[in-house]
C-alpha cells in the first residue's frame, strides 16, 4: 500500500512569490502595449503606404504588422487569465493559459503573417508591378518609419529579458518571448521589403519586390513554427529543469528515512509554477508517526530547493526484502494517505 501526500506553498512564500510574479507581469504588460501600439500604428502606414506605392512588399509588411497586433491582444488576455487561482474545476491552476494564447499569436503569425506575404510574393513575381518614383520613396519613408518604431519595441523587449535575468534565447515567458519574436522579425521584415524596393526601383524589376516578400513569409513562418512548438511542449505537459528534476532526486536519495526513489516526476504547470510527484520506498519498520514526519520534513525540503512547486506529492511505502508493506494500516491512517495538507 501505498501514502500519498500533497504539499502547498507556504503562505508567506506564496506571498512574496506571488507579488514578484505580479511584478513581472506589470513589466511585461507594458512592453506588450508597446509592441501594440508601435504594430497598430505602423499597420496603417504600411497599408497605405502599400496602396499608394503598389508595392507588394509594403502591403506583405503590413499584414505582418496586422498579425502581431492581433496577437499582442492575445497575449495580454493571456496575462490576464492566467493569474487566475485555482478553483475546483482547475485545481492546478490557470498557468497554461499562457502557453495556450502564445499558441495561438503562433497560429496568427503563420496564417494573417507568412500566407499572405507568400501571396503577395508570388503575385508580384507573376504580374509584375509599375511604381512611380513618388510612390518609392513613401514607400522607403514609412518602412524607415517602421524600422524605427520596431527597433524602440524590439530594445524594451531586450531590456526587460536582461531585467530578468535572462538572454534573449532563454526566456521563460511565452508573452516576452512572442514579443521578441515579432520585434525582430518585424526589424528583418522591414530590412527585407527595402531592399526590395530599392532593387525594384533601380532595376524597373518588380520580381525582387516579390522576393522580398518570400523571404519575409519564410521568416514568418518560421517563426510560428518555433513559438507553435514551445507552446506545444508546455501545453501536454513539459518537465522541469533537466538538472533541477536531478537535485531534487539526489536529495531525495540523501534521506536516510528513504530506501529508494522509485519514480520522480516534474511538470510545468506555469512560467513560474511545476508539479513535483515523487514515489519512495521507506527503510523498514517505520510507523505511521514517523512515516507523517518524515513526509513532511520531505516535502520541505523539496519546497526550499524549488520555490516554484506550487504541489509536491509523495508516494509512500515502507517495505521489507521479501516486499511486505508494513506500513499498510499506517498508510490509511496516515493524514498523508487521507489527502489531508500538511508539512512545508
Amino acid at each position: 500500500m501505498s501514502a500519498t501526500s500533497e504539499k502547498q506553498p507556504e503562505t508567506t512564500t506564496g506571498d512574496s512569490d506571488g507579488q514578484e510574479a505580479a511584478k513581472s507581469d506589470g513589466h511585461t504588460r507594458v512592453t506588450v502595449f508597446v509592441a501594440l501600439a508601435a504594430n497598430l500604428v505602423i499597420a496603417v502606414a504600411k497599408a497605405v503606404g502599400g496602396i499608394f506605392a503598389g508595392s507588394p512588399a509594403l502591403l506583405s509588411e503590413a499584414a505582418h504588422s496586422v498579425a502581431d497586433s492581433l496577437n499582442e491582444v492575445f497575449l495580454l488576455a493571456a496575462l490576464s487569465r492566467s493569474r487566475r487561482p485555482p478553483d475546483a474545476r482547475h485545481p492546478f491552476g490557470y498557468g497554461k493559459e499562457r502557453f495556450f494564447w502564445s499558441l495561438l499569436a503562433a497560429v496568427g503569425i503563420f496564417v494573417m503573417g507568412g500566407c499572405f506575404s507568400f501571396f503577395q510574393g508570388f503575385e508580384a513575381i507573376k504580374g509584375g508591378a509599375e511604381e512611380k518614383f513618388s510612390g518609392y520613396i513613401a514607400g522607403l519613408i514609412v518602412l524607415g518609419v517602421a524600422f524605427v518604431a520596431e527597433g524602440i519595441s524590439l530594445i524594451r523587449a531586450v531590456r526587460q529579458a536582461h531585467r530578468q535575468g535572462e538572454g534573449v534565447g532563454d526566456v521563460e515567458d511565452p508573452a516576452l518571448r512572442t514579443v521578441l519574436a515579432e520585434d525582430g522579425t518585424a526589424v528583418l521584415g522591414v530590412t527585407f521589403a527595402a531592399v526590395g524596393m530599392v532593387l525594384h526601383m533601380l532595376t524597373g524589376q518588380a520580381v525582387w519586390e516579390g522576393c522580398a516578400s518570400i523571404l519575409i513569409g519564410a521568416l514568418l513562418v518560421y517563426v510560428a513554427y518555433r513559438l507553435g512548438r514551445d507552446a506545444r511542449d508546455q501545453l501536454i505537459g513539459e518537465a522541469a529543469d533537466p538538472e533541477l528534476t536531478g537535485r531534487i532526486r539526489e536529495l531525495l536519495r540523501a534521506q536516510p528515512e528513504i530506501d529508494s526513489v522509485e519514480a520522480l516526476f516534474t511538470m510545468k504547470t506555469g512560467i513560474d509554477s511545476a508539479l513535483v510527484a515523487a514515489r519512495i520506498d521507506l527503510v523498514p519498520g517505520m510507523d505511521s508517526e514517523e512515516v507523517e514526519e518524515v513526509a513532511v520534513r520531505i516535502k520541505r525540503s523539496v519546497a526550499e530547493m524549488f520555490p516554484e512547486a506550487g504541489q509536491i506529492f509523495l508516494d509512500v511505502t515502507d517495505r521489507d526484502h521479501t516486499g511486505h508493506d508494513h506500513t499498510e494500516r499506517a498508510a490509511h491512517e496516515s493524514p498523508a494517505a487521507t489527502g489531508e495538507r500538511g508539512g512545508a
